[in-house]
């Protein structure tokens, strides 16, 4: 059965819980909602197991915060032997539109701590990370509060369908591979 791991991004603790930078942990909590599975504390991580279509699908949700992602990404791909090409990370983008995902199989970290980490963890930027627009609506000098503020009202009405959309994107990776998946999900 091919296996794959979908790394959600974000921080641990309730102060992070509904914050742009946690949009990670909030497609792979949808996707939970979803279709019935759990997850639970375990070295490093939250995790789950799924089964789909003749997949195995592994999420994790780092308990390390963001800066030491790369840690528990390294861990379980050895722990559950999967390649590079099977991994997908889910990460916020705040040079992205809030609705846009961008969906790529590879690329640089640009600026976003937790992809740097999982590059120099790894020693490499070929793996595929889907980024979730969380926009830019902030002053100079403002980013960090931006990143870790939360939701405004109109946005927090849209993010379901927008969790959804995400969380399709990983199925379709997972089952139909990365290119069909960027094809119906880059806007």
């Amino acid at each position: 059965m091919t296996k794959f791991l979908i790394v959600g991004l974000g921080n641990i603790g309730p102060e992070y819980a509904l914050t742009r930078h946690n949009a990670g942990f909030m497609v792979l909590d949808r996707l939970a909602a979803q279709h019935g599975f759990d997850f639970s504390m375990t070295r490093l991580a939250y995790t789950a197991k799924w089964q789909h279509k003749g997949r195995q699908l592994f999420f994790v949700k780092p308990t390390t915060y963001m800066n030491l992602s790369g840690r528990a990404v390294q861990y379980y791909m050895k722990q559950e032997n999967i390649p590079i090409e099977n991994l997908l990370v889910v990460t916020d983008d705040k040079d992205l539109p809030f609705g846009k995902l961008r969906l790529k199989p590879k690329g640089s970290p640009g600026g976003h701590n937790g992809l740097r980490n999982i590059d120099e963890v790894l020693a490499t930027q070929e793996y595929g990370r889907l980024r979730v627009g969380i926009g830019n609506n902030f002053s100079k000098g403002r980013q960090v509060d931006f990143v870790l503020g939360q939701f405004p009202e109109d946005e927090m009405i849209q993010l379901p369908d927008y969790l959804d959309r995400a969380g399709n994107a990983v199925i379709s990776f997972c089952t139909m591979g990365i290119q069909f998946a960027m094809n119906n999900f880059n806007q």
